[in-house]
């Protein structure tokens, strides 16, 4: 099974909420800015993601989606 994480980087603020919950530590905040001036959350090694989901939860802004295929 696949799973698939987008980020909505134009509308992410880089809280990094989502970084401090993923399990498996592979969130970070992207090296360049989006075009609201912000760095966004991406995603390391989208293979080593389990699909928890727990980084969607968090995002104040619902900017993460999840696919599992």
């Amino acid at each position: 099974m696949a799973i698939h994480l987008t980020f909505q980087r134009d509308r992410c603020k880089g809280c990094s909420l989502c970084v401090t919950v993923c399990p498996k530590h592979i969130l970070a905040l992207d090296t360049v800015t989006n075009v609201k001036g912000y760095r966004p959350a991406v995603c390391t090694d989208e293979a080593a993601c389990v699909g928890c989901a727990s980084c969607a939860k968090i995002c104040p802004d619902s900017i993460i989606t999840i696919e599992k295929d």
